[in-house]
């Protein structure tokens, strides 16, 4: 089976690696703001990004197999099926790198690397988006950029009002 680069699997990816720095990123800050327990916070950040990727690929089949029976599109059920996997995995990765520095560095150190890391791949990510679809490469990732850290600054907020 050949797969083809098509708009869907494009999307899948950007909308994985996008997702899943953002949402793992503001979910890790968020408690190691809240909580001090550093196996605390690496248990419930690799809990949210096992989950939340295997969620953001289900939901990805599921919609797009409904966007598909409406319009009769005649999309393979193979399709569907990389494009869940091409989300999982996307998600996934990018999960990971905000978590790393809590692998390897006391909480308050782990979460401005954190932060950092994912804002900075975050930029790269949109910054390659924007080069594929030759579009304004820079304002393309100065936005990926910004979307990213109004998340991260929801985290940080809510953990710190929650503090435990």
């Amino acid at each position: 089976m050949k797969i083809a680069l098509n708009e869907d699997y494009f999307r899948s990816v950007i909308f994985g690696l996008q997702d899943g720095l953002v949402s793992t990123t503001g979910v890790v800050v968020g408690i190691s703001a809240g909580v001090s327990d550093q196996a605390i916070i690496i248990l419930a950040s690799f809990v949210t990004v096992s989950v939340e990727a295997s969620s953001m690929a289900a939901g990805q089949y599921s919609s797009e197999k409904a966007v598909h029976q409406m319009g009769k599109s005649g999309k393979h059920r193979d399709d569907l099926i990389i494009g869940a996997i091409l989300m999982f995995f996307a998600y996934l990765a990018a999960g990971l790198i905000p978590i790393a520095p809590f692998l390897f560095f006391v909480p308050e150190t782990a979460r401005i690397i954190s932060i950092s890391v994912a804002l900075l791949a975050l930029f790269a990510i949109g910054y390659l988006k924007g080069k594929i679809v030759k579009c304004r490469a820079l304002r393309s990732a100065i936005e990926m950029l910004f979307i990213g850290g109004m998340a991260t600054i929801v985290g940080l907020i809510v953990g710190n009002f929650l503090k435990v």
